[in-house]
């Protein structure tokens, strides 16, 4: 109830007006944890991409519905609560290196899913774009 009550509160009349509220929006680059405490905080679910495409081209209905028999960690998407939960439980070191070297996520679609859909039922959702390990530049500066 108080993730509503959070949720109602925010100003604006849409999903993506209440989620600019909070820095999130398609195109801008977020913290993964900050990602994380906006979807305990306002129950809005967030997943992480790993596949550009699919992120870009693709609702997350028809990706679940193609990935959904897959065990949840060989999927081309993950919950951002749940990626976070793994990294933490299979590298200890992870909060230090975060950091250091936060990792950004692009912001992909805001959006309603269907009330039906399995994944959101009904409520605002974000989809966000991990970086491809490749691109991370540790040698620069940490962002501000």
């Amino acid at each position: 109830m108080q993730k509503k009550l959070a949720w109602d509160s925010l100003p604006g009349n849409t999903p993506s007006e209440k989620l600019t509220t909070l820095g999130v929006s398609p195109g801008r680059m977020l913290d993964v944890r900050t990602l994380d405490e906006i979807a305990k905080d306002y129950g809005v679910p967030v997943y992480l991409f790993f596949e550009e495409d699919l992120a870009r081209s693709r609702s997350l209905e028809s990706v679940h519905e193609e990935y959904h028999a897959f065990p949840e960690y060989e999927r081309p998407y993950v919950r951002v609560d749940r990626f976070l939960d793994f990294t933490r439980a299979n590298d200890p070191s992870f909060e230090q290196t975060m950091n250091e070297f936060p990792l950004l996520i692009e912001i992909v679609k805001i959006f309603e899913t269907d009330p039906a859909a399995p994944l959101a039922n009904g409520r605002p959702c974000v989809t966000g774009l991990m970086p491809f390990l490749d691109e991370l530049d540790v040698d620069a500066a940490p962002p501000m």
